[in-house]
């Protein structure tokens, strides 16, 4: 599968030039844009910056014809079709997919980046949409990575940087620099992003993040106080309820009713509240053959661990996953003896994607209604996937 891409282009100050000739692209995921950045160089000699998406001929990703809006400061030598669009300003534009947006941040990157010694060579585009932007930038020293985040997910780079009894807290990315509103500088990650990772590397990651979750439980207060999203015990209910209202729950509305309880019985198994990852599939894990670090903390809350053992064996079949579960519980009946690790994750699994339907409807909340495709059919399919659960 692949996309068609139309690219409307504004000019240096913002205003619309037209559209280039819509063109072909491997990847069928929208927010990724680098082969966008590539072909259109390739093409037509123009340096472009995707700011956002901006329509679809179909309702969700992956591909189809996707039209998205960007910018360049250079001429362009190709005639430009005339098109209609609504550029207006919209209040929950994110700051990288306004015009200039772009160019400020890297211009942040690159100055952080010479206050450290380090001289940039290349900067290319990877990803925009409406939970993140990023940039590779190549330097004398080596890469470097801009990532700038929504206000939901700025916690990250706290969690990243986050002391620990060694360097940091988590065994994540290195943050070179990070601005307060939601940029920051990442260190480069060797190796591959661990999709498809089979039992026993699974096995070897939840053994790492367990040493970091039990570290965490130490400093929960801490972690709340530098702005970590607090979702533990029974708040956790409220915030869910929160986020789903105006969505229509009532494949899951018996699990709603019922939810206070049922975590009232999850804090009775005496494992203690920890820093979650809150996304913790092999994809955010990356890998070279000698160390394993896990990437993408900007879903990370303090919580309740049971929810990331869940979601690291989510995509495996039942025996593996229950030799999963029975290692991470046996770590956790050690680490807290009298713990009833086994009943708490038996508890939370309706629990896990009824939260993430609330996850999607915050997102959904707080991002302009072009980029609503990316997320208005996760809501009801998490929850249903809630209400299907044993």
């Amino acid at each position: 599968m692949s996309r068609t891409v139309t690219l409307i282009l504004l000019d240096a100050a913002g205003r619309p030039l037209g559209a280039l000739p819509s063109f072909g692209v491997p990847e069928p995921w929208w927010q990724e844009v680098a082969s966008i950045v590539a072909e259109v160089r390739r093409r037509h000699g123009l340096a472009v910056a995707v700011l956002r998406l901006l329509d679809a001929d179909r309702p969700a990703p992956p591909g189809g014809h996707v039209r998205y809006v960007g910018q360049t400061a250079d001429a362009p030598a190709v005639p430009l079709e005339r098109v209609a669009v609504d550029l207006a300003p919209h209040p929950l534009r994110q700051p990288w997919a306004r015009a200039g947006g772009p160019a400020r941040s890297v211009g942040w990157a690159a100055g952080e980046l010479r206050r450290l010694g380090r001289r940039v060579t290349a900067v290319a585009q990877q990803r925009t949409w409406n939970l993140s932007a990023i940039w590779r930038l190549d330097t004398d020293a080596g890469p470097a990575w801009l990532k700038q985040l929504p206000p939901f997910a700025r916690h990250e780079p706290t969690v990243l940087a986050f002391p620990g009894d060694t360097n940091s807290l988590v065994n994540g990315p290195m943050v070179l620099a990070a601005d307060g509103e939601g940029r920051m500088l990442l260190a480069d990650v060797p190796g591959q992003d661990r999709y498809g990772a089979g039992e026993g590397e699974r096995a070897s990651i939840a053994v790492e993040h367990h040493a970091v979750q039990w570290r965490a439980c130490g400093v929960v207060g801490e972690l709340v106080a530098a702005g970590v999203p607090d979702l533990r015990g029974v708040g956790l209910a409220d915030w869910i309820r929160e986020r789903l209202a105006g969505h229509d729950v009532s494949a899951a509305a018996g699990l709603l009713d019922g939810l206070d309880h049922r975590l009232q019985q999850v804090r009775d198994c005496g494992l203690p509240d920890t820093l979650v990852h809150g996304d913790l599939h092999p994809g955010n894990v990356r890998g070279d053959g000698r160390r394993r670090t896990v990437i993408d903390w900007a879903d990370s809350f303090v919580g309740h661990p049971a929810f990331d053992i869940l979601r690291l064996t989510e995509d495996v079949d039942a025996d593996a996953a229950a030799r999963l579960i029975g290692a991470w519980a046996r770590r956790w009946r050690t680490d807290v003896p009298g713990s009833d690790p086994h009943r708490a994750v038996d508890l939370l699994r309706r629990v896990a994607p009824l939260r993430l339907a609330a996850v999607y409807a915050m997102f959904l909340a707080a991002i302009e209604p072009s980029e609503h495709p990316y997320h208005v059919h996760d809501v009801p399919a998490a929850l249903a996937r809630a209400a299907a659960t044993p």
